[in-house]
């Protein structure tokens, strides 16, 4: 048995650390976030992709995910309708005028950025 590899780094200050490989070895990211230069490097690696250099990020992901076999599920879409959003709009409406008539503008500051954000998830659902 080997013993683990320990590599040397030198800090901020200029003292030197010692860490092992298995610190130093990086978490391989997901492949959405990866540069198309990365998905790149990977396809060229892989046999069953050709093309690499014409494809463009989104068919090299394709490409990645069907040569090592992860099925791409769809995003979901937000559950809540306009509807919805709108009943959930008044009730906060409702609550920070009396957080206003209670002269408590810490919660009634807190209702309007509830109304905001629910007024910009009503336009993303309408769109």
């Amino acid at each position: 048995m080997q013993p683990p590899l320990v590599l040397s780094l030198q800090g901020r200050k200029g003292e030197l650390r010692e860490m092992s490989a298995e610190k130093v070895e990086t978490k391989e990211k997901p492949l959405e976030k990866m540069t198309v230069k990365e998905l790149r490097e990977m396809a060229k690696e892989m046999p069953e992709i050709s093309g690499v250099h014409g494809m463009k990020k989104d068919e090299l992901l394709v490409a990645i995910k069907g040569a090592k076999g992860i099925i791409d599920e769809p995003v979901k879409k937000a559950d809540a309708s306009v509807a919805e959003l709108k009943k959930k709009i008044k009730v906060l409406k409702s609550e920070r005028q009396t957080a206003l008539e209670a002269k408590d503008k810490k919660m009634a500051t807190i209702y309007k950025r509830r109304i905001t954000r629910l007024k910009k998830k009503t336009r993303k659902v309408a769109a």
